[in-house]
């Protein structure tokens, strides 16, 4: 389990994250939610060790996360981040075998291999695993990422706004990933989303930010309310249901 407790982190004078506790449910996917500025993205950061807290601990498997060896704590969670830059040239199927660095360093093993190929046929790269990652869509290149790790093979997964950039083809792709990765898997998943359509319809749990403190936890039902969206938000939102899902939609008030 993923706890965080009390954690705190200004940026000068400007409080981000002011006393923020949270157990993360296992084997789901939970979205943070919530303005810009709220503090969402720090707070992935804090929990995957890219990012030092002012204050508090981020506990991981009943040990604080600043207690493992870095090798040791990238075989248990892995991070894909909003902005993925690699300088030298490289094929998706050398990206995916980054995924392994942790496990076997240079020198792959069997499982290494079997592990690559796995994610690979995860997320239908076969036909592109050979390509440059400069010569692919921004679709393409995010599923490369994620396929990177995949193969990392990790117990706990945070995505930093992978949507951002992507079609809704290519997004409702990712999505749906992301829940196989749950579903079959047995993956937890903390994503960052600016879309609430997509947090309604693939994330079980939703925590809702705003000014640097979780203003909600629950399940998505109980989250996807009009009052409550409207009050993180700050603008009214309308909710509609279709084909038994949630779909929301704001109004422009300025």
């Amino acid at each position: 389990m993923i706890e965080v407790k009390d954690i705190f982190k200004n940026f000068g004078k400007k409080i981000i994250l002011n006393g923020i506790d949270l157990k993360i449910p296992e084997n789901k996917i939970t979205a943070l939610i919530g303005s810009n500025g709220a503090g969402k993205s720090t707070l992935l950061s804090i929990i995957s060790r890219l990012l030092k807290q002012d204050k508090g601990s981020v506990i991981v498997n009943n040990k604080n996360i600043n207690d493992y060896k870095n090798k040791i704590i990238a075989q248990k969670l892995s991070i894909l981040k909003q902005f993925n830059n690699i300088a030298i040239r490289i094929t998706v199927r050398e990206l995916i075998t980054f995924g392994r660095f942790p496990y076997s360093e240079n020198k792959l093993t069997q499982e290494d291999h079997k592990k690559i190929e796995d994610a690979i046929h995860f997320l239908d790269l076969h036909d592109i695993s050979d390509s440059y990652l400069d010569e692919l869509s921004g679709g393409q290149k995010q599923r490369a990422y994620l396929g990177m790790v995949v193969a990392q093979d990790t117990q706990y997964i945070l995505l930093d706004e992978p949507l951002n950039n992507l079609d809704m083809k290519h997004s409702v792709q990712m999505m749906k990933v992301l829940r196989k990765l749950t579903d079959e898997l047995g993956k937890t998943i903390i994503i960052v989303l600016h879309d609430i359509n997509f947090a309604s319809g693939y994330a079980d749990y939703i925590v809702a930010l705003k000014n640097g403190k979780i203003k909600y936890f629950d399940e998505t039902n109980n989250v996807i309310d009009e009052k409550i969206l409207s009050d993180i938000f700050e603008i009214p939102f309308c909710i509609s249901i279709t084909n038994n899902k949630k779909l929301c939609n704001y109004y422009n008030i300025y």
